[in-house]
């Protein structure tokens, strides 16, 4: 089945304020995280951290995720923009986020709070990772609804039209749904890679993470599956997503920066699945009582 992709990437105009799906996403993601985070916090994940510490630690994830993920894209994928608009880099609603840069991010953040906390650097990132998996999914999805970051042509008799195609701009909505109709704009089906992205990304890594993180696992072990799951999925889905214009394969034709970028996180997660072998684990510590009510 072919499907023209016709989403209206704004939800709702109000003079000049605008509310972008894409911006909505983000939201989401950061809700799931705070009610995730707050879950595993009250079971004494994180033995020590109360409710203020945790508001604080998401606090600093959220900068890390925004001005990581944004000046991550800007240096990996658009700094061609950014010289001829530097103002570009604050148009966080338009899309334009990097995972590599927002990864950065969160870890310099995390790194932060626990220094302040007194806590293992990786105790932290064990406890976060499963929480920020479905915000994943979410930014994927804000892709596929602003139309950008689509996948190559599928060859066949199903895929999505996205009027963002170079070849399609020319078209209004009306002549895009007339040539549709009209079984014109199949050759120009192209790979959901962004679901695809949402798929693995968001849905499967939290399972998997959220389900191995029930029972305590060693140090480590947590942190170095979601790399590992991430560099992985990401290294594949990229054999089906067009690179971005500006930058094109890297190298044998099909070599993406995505890829390129993925290559470290596959390396440190199957590194940090080693050392887990000696690693202690960290047990959990449940409030004392009458202490619980600080997360009610």
């Amino acid at each position: 089945m072919i499907y023209l992709h016709q989403i209206d990437p704004i939800i709702l105009s109000l003079g000049p304020l605008k509310l972008h799906w894409y911006g909505l996403m983000y939201l989401l993601a950061f809700v799931t995280a705070w009610w995730l985070g707050r879950m595993r916090a009250s079971q004494g994940r994180l033995p020590g951290v109360d409710a203020n510490a945790f508001s604080d630690l998401m606090f600093y994830g959220m900068l890390g995720v925004v001005l990581g993920g944004r000046i991550g894209y800007v240096l990996f994928y658009g700094f061609g923009t950014f010289v001829e608009n530097p103002l570009s880099i604050f148009k966080v609603w338009e899309g334009g986020m990097s995972f590599h840069g927002g990864l950065l991010g969160v870890m310099a953040a995390a790194w932060w709070w626990s220094r302040k906390h007194r806590l293992h650097f990786f105790d932290t990132m064990d406890f976060v990772a499963p929480v920020v998996a479905p915000g994943l999914g979410f930014g994927r999805i804000g892709n596929f609804i602003g139309a950008e970051l689509w996948g190559k042509p599928t060859g066949a008799d199903w895929g999505v039209i996205f009027p963002t195609d170079p070849a399609l701009r020319g078209l209004d909505a009306a002549q895009l749904q007339a040539q549709y109709a009209a079984g014109a704009l199949d050759p120009f089906a192209r790979h959901p890679s962004q679901l695809y992205q949402a798929l693995l990304e968001g849905l499967v890594m939290f399972v998997v993470l959220w389900t191995v993180s029930r029972k305590p696992r060693a140090r480590y072990t947590i942190s170095g599956l979601f790399a590992l799951m991430y560099g992985v999925f990401r290294f594949v889905v990229e054999f089906v997503r067009v690179p971005d214009a500006d930058i094109g394969y890297l190298a044998f034709g099909w070599l993406t920066m995505g890829q390129v970028l993925s290559l470290p996180l596959v390396a440190l997660g199957l590194f940090l699945l080693a050392l887990s072998r000696r690693a202690p684990t960290l047990q959990p510590v449940l409030p004392a009582p009458g202490a619980g009510k600080d997360f009610a």
